[in-house]
């Protein structure tokens, strides 16, 4: 649809654009993205002809774009610039018929049917049909672009250049416009470039992504082959993370700060637990970063308090999530910073210790009860599991823990209460072999990040060594307490 060739050009007699080759085809979304002054606004004015070329050429089907007439080729392509300036004050609706002047033999002396329904349908799809009669001036920054994008989208052109279409634009009315281009290039094949300052819409929104660089092409490919940690710090002088989107298989960056917040000493003690007949609980002054199975808030952020909740062995609720949330609201626990977990074992048995290293230490917490006990190989051969029982491990360090880190310190522990089962001989009842766990076991690891920065938590490692043993010798005790309880020594 659309091919750039060997590209350069720029204003004032400076060459800012240089040398910049891409095609893109029907149907497709290209995001370009760069920092201020690395020429993508400069590329988009070029490829439309607003500014001069220098060298190169810009190909629509296959026919160059300085052999079209201006009317012509206002009906290939249509251009949403930054920035607006208006000389009259026009409505919505004159501002958005503006956009069908492509259309016309004259000055809309042949207004037509399809102009009509062109307008309104470009009015419905960026919400702005309640405005229809509104003054343009009168309308704030966000609705008067949106205003400009429906007036691109009236002009029906097959491509469509963008620049920062969301500028001014809340997330409600961010989210609201992209789906709508997007479903335009979907559904009627249209070929949409746009710049974006936002690199976490572009990559959601865009097949592809160009990552400029002082006038010239850094990257260009999918989402995930441009939006890289290391690059995206290399171009934009930034410190960022990337993380997967949690719905799309599409990369999204979070901003690392340089400024740190007062740093808080938040060394966790055993102080900061708390154990009685019906909880055990967890507090601590600033939130940990945490990973955890809980019935609450379960996966990955960061808490400052964690509740291990006794209930009792009938307890049989539809909605255990909703009641869980009601139990701590009612207990003085905030939702958003808590963790909660669930037990039907006493939690006034629950077996703390603390085991130090060089890397900081390491707190574990284990209640648990093997009523339920499973051999997790032999699962597939018995249909319904009791629900008494439960082991329960928390892991929380005094470190700084990077994110394989957490994964590791899972597994090692998970390792190591499998071995505990082993050494008390604690069996699967429904298949009388070695069990390997309950069949609700949960688990958390919380780090401080403070103090020694830990990349693996592994067996091989001091940390993971440590809480290979702690997760053991906690697990043998609180089973052996199970055990004695129940009357089975």
């Amino acid at each position: 649809m659309l091919k750039v060739g060997n590209l350069s050009g720029g204003y004032d007699h400076k060459l800012i654009v240089k040398d910049v080759s891409f095609e893109v085809g029907k149907g497709e979304m290209l995001g370009i993205l760069g920092p201020n002054g690395s020429g993508k606004s400069t590329l988009l004015k070029v490829m439309s002809g607003i500014l001069p070329m220098s060298s190169g050429d810009v190909l629509i089907e296959g026919k160059s774009l300085q052999s079209y007439s201006s009317k012509e080729l206002a009906k290939k392509m249509a251009v949403l610039p930054q920035l607006h300036s208006q000389a009259f004050s026009y409505t919505v609706r004159d501002t958005v018929s503006l956009g069908r002047y492509p259309h016309q033999s004259g000055w809309f002396s042949s207004w037509s049917h399809e102009d009509e329904v062109a307008v309104k349908e470009a009015m419905k799809l960026t919400a702005m049909e309640v405005y229809e009669h509104q003054l343009l001036d009168l309308l704030s920054g966000g609705e008067q672009q949106r205003v400009f994008v429906a007036q691109a989208l009236a002009q029906q052109a097959p491509i469509l250049l963008l620049d920062e279409p969301t500028n001014h634009l809340d997330i409600a009315h961010q989210k609201q416009l992209l789906d709508t281009i997007k479903t335009q290039t979907i559904e009627k094949g249209i070929t949409v470039i746009s710049v974006f300052h936002d690199i976490n819409l572009a990559s959601l929104y865009c097949d592809r992504l160009l990552l400029m660089e002082q006038g010239e092409i850094k990257a260009i490919g999918e989402p995930h082959e441009v939006v890289k940690k290391n690059q995206i710090e290399t171009v934009y002088q930034a410190r960022v993370s990337t993380n997967p989107h949690p719905e799309l298989p599409k990369p999204q960056i979070t901003i690392l700060p340089d400024v740190n917040e007062k740093i808080v000493n938040d060394q966790i003690t055993t102080e900061n637990f708390q154990v009685t007949d019906e909880l055990v609980v967890f507090q601590a002054e600033k939130q940990l970063r945490t990973w955890s199975s809980a019935v609450i808030n379960a996966g990955s952020g960061w808490y400052r308090s964690f509740v291990n909740r006794r209930v009792d062995a009938q307890y049989n609720i539809d909605n255990a999530q909703m009641e869980m949330q009601e139990f701590l609201a009612n207990h003085g626990f905030s939702e958003t910073e808590t963790v909660g977990m669930m037990t039907a074992v006493q939690t006034k048995d629950a077996v703390i210790k603390e085991y130090e290293g060089d890397f900081g230490s390491v707190f574990i917490m284990v209640t648990a009860g093997v009523g339920n006990a499973v051999d997790v190989s032999k699962a597939y051969e018995v249909e319904n599991f009791p629900v008494v029982g439960t082991i329960n491990t928390w892991i929380i360090i005094n470190g700084t823990l990077a994110e394989e880190a957490f994964l590791q310190a899972v597994i090692t522990a998970t390792e190591a209460k499998t071995k505990a089962l082993t050494a008390e001989s604690v069996m699967d009842p429904r298949t009388g072999t070695i069990a390997t766990g309950t069949s609700t076991d949960s688990i958390l690891v919380a780090s401080t990040q403070q103090g020694s920065y830990i990349p693996y938590a592994g067996p091989i490692t001091e940390i993971g060594k440590k809480i290979g043993l702690g997760v053991f010798e906690c697990t043998v005790e609180a089973i052996q307490t199970y055990k004695k309880v129940k009357g089975w020594v």
